[in-house]
């Protein structure tokens, strides 16, 4: 418990420090790139306070001067903070479009190319897919979480269909991503977080447009991320 109350506590000074600092040079130069980096470097202090260790294999196999879609298993609340920080570069994700409407927050997420999502509205979705497109026109990478919610016992839920139709529609080649340990330290519908080693795996990157077909790319994507699991979990 006491590892998580010096991380809520780093964040709740840090974040309106940050915001104070970063916001206004935000606006006045328009370029998100000092916002992300505060934001990422605040992220590792406070999985490092939640005693939280991290192992990061297989980043070597990616191109740094290209763009990806990284696309990783979800179990827990501290996948995000851990996973998103080891992505090599700048990313965007996909945020719930109600988050958007948080004053001040809301802007910087903007600023900062987050894109908003609504699935229940198949056209706002859609609309949502060709934002994500634009990110990655710029040199962005997009990091998401393609079963769209935690699994509560490890195992691989169904993935959305959306984030492989960005992939068909640019050719940006996936990277699949699996996140292990983060189950037992922070399982979903638990908010204190137990100390613990999670590491990160990065799988070799997927061409979309050598496969073709979304029904077989996804299929391509989950062996991929499944082959790092634990046996019982596959």
């Amino acid at each position: 418990m006491i590892h998580t109350l010096l991380a809520v506590g780093f964040l709740a000074i840090f974040t309106p420090l940050a915001a104070l600092i970063a916001f206004p040079w935000t606006f006045l130069t328009g370029n998100a790139d000092f916002l992300y980096n505060l934001s990422i470097r605040g992220a590792r202090v406070a999985v490092w306070l939640a005693g939280v260790k991290i192992q990061v294999e297989g980043r070597e196999r990616l191109d740094r001067s290209r763009s990806y879609i990284f696309m990783c298993n979800h179990v827990s609340n501290l996948d995000p903070p851990i996973v998103i920080p080891a992505v090599p570069g700048r990313t965007s994700v996909l945020v719930k479009k109600e988050v958007f409407r948080v004053p001040i927050l809301g802007w910087a997420m903007r600023l900062g190319a987050l894109v908003p999502v609504d699935r229940s509205d198949r056209e706002a979705a859609i609309a949502s897919i060709a934002k994500a497109a634009a990110v990655l026109q710029k040199g962005i990478h997009m990091t998401i979480f393609p079963e769209g919610t935690r699994s509560p016992d490890g195992r691989l839920l169904p993935f959305k269909k959306g984030p492989f139709y960005l992939a068909l529609d640019t050719g940006c080649p996936i990277v699949p991503i699996t996140v292990l340990g983060t189950l037992i330290m922070m399982p979903k519908g638990q908010s204190s977080i137990h100390p613990g080693v999670a590491r990160v795996v990065f799988h070799e990157p997927i061409d979309p447009k050598a496969i073709g077909d979304r029904d077989a790319l996804m299929l391509a994507v989950a062996q991929s991320m499944a082959s790092a699991l634990p046996p019982e979990t596959r």
